[in-house]
């Protein structure tokens, strides 16, 4: 063989090693990568998350705390994560009344900031799993707190039944290592609705809400942890879209132990 033909061979054989080894450190590299976590749940989820949002259509800070919500919602699809959005009635009196305000939901806003040493309370704000409140509209923060309940065993368990008679809805309910004296409270939500608002703040813009806590009920559990009560439905839902959520509360400091949704479209009695 001359020269030209081994230098030839040789540059052959050296460039078929280097090759190979670049597929052996592409394929190491591609095996030994971080798996980088984002979004919701990413983690191993054991544990639930509760987002309470206290918002208003009189408050012009509020739509972008709305939209988050909207988009949580949908980036949570089948997690345990709770949406429910309560509408204050004290910023009615700013020139806009909320068709879904409730002095009830302002009363619990305030019981929050009690429980949190919040004051004043202020729109938007969001309370997660009763234990911390956030900016409604702050969704870095939000969502890290959403995946931190997540990743965190609840002390309590819940499972709720319903089944709708008419106007009335039968609720069961089974709740175990609930803290004594717990409270269980049960939330009547709209999915979704779209106000065209007229005066106030929000003037001239139209708002989308999602999750809106249209009635709240609140019950004692039974020593045995099981039992049964019935709701009267609020007017105008639309049973085919909507939903009921059950929390299991501390009323000594307001964290939620647990949480369970059922929907009411699957509820129906058969007659």
């Amino acid at each position: 063989m001359n020269k030209n033909k081994m230098k030839s061979s040789h540059n052959i054989i050296l460039t078929t090693c280097i090759v190979v080894a670049l597929l052996c450190l592409i394929a190491f590299t591609a095996k030994n990568k971080p798996t980088v976590k984002s979004g919701i749940g990413e983690t191993d989820e054991k544990g639930f998350a509760v987002l309470e949002l206290f918002t208003s259509e009189g408050c012009s800070s509020c739509p972008p705390a709305d939209e988050l919500m909207a988009r949580i919602q949908l980036d949570s699809k089948g997690k345990a994560v709770y949406l429910l959005a309560y509408h204050v009635d004290y910023w009615d009196r700013q020139g806009w009344k909320d068709g879904f305000s409730s002095a009830d939901f302002s009363n619990r806003q305030m019981q929050y900031g009690r429980w949190l040493h919040v004051s004043p309370v202020y729109t938007p704000q969001v309370i997660v799993n009763g234990k911390a409140e956030f900016v409604g509209s702050s969704e870095s923060a939000i969502r890290k707190a959403i995946s931190e309940q997540l990743a965190t065993g609840p002390v309590a368990n819940l499972v709720i039944h319903t089944q709708q008679d008419g106007e009335k809805l039968i609720l069961q309910y089974q709740a175990s290592q609930a803290a004594k004296g717990s409270r269980l409270l049960i939330a009547i939500l709209q999915k979704a609705a779209q106000t065209k608002v007229e005066r106030g703040e929000n003037a001239g813009r139209t708002l989308s809400h999602v999750q809106i806590v249209r009635k709240l009920q609140n019950e004692p559990i039974s020593p045995s942890g099981k039992g049964s009560f019935v709701i009267t439905l609020p007017n105008g839902l639309n049973t085919q879209y909507e939903e009921v959520v059950g929390l299991i509360q501390d009323p000594a400091s307001g964290e939620i132990l647990a949480a369970a949704r059922a929907d009411l479209n699957k509820s129906l009695s058969a007659k």
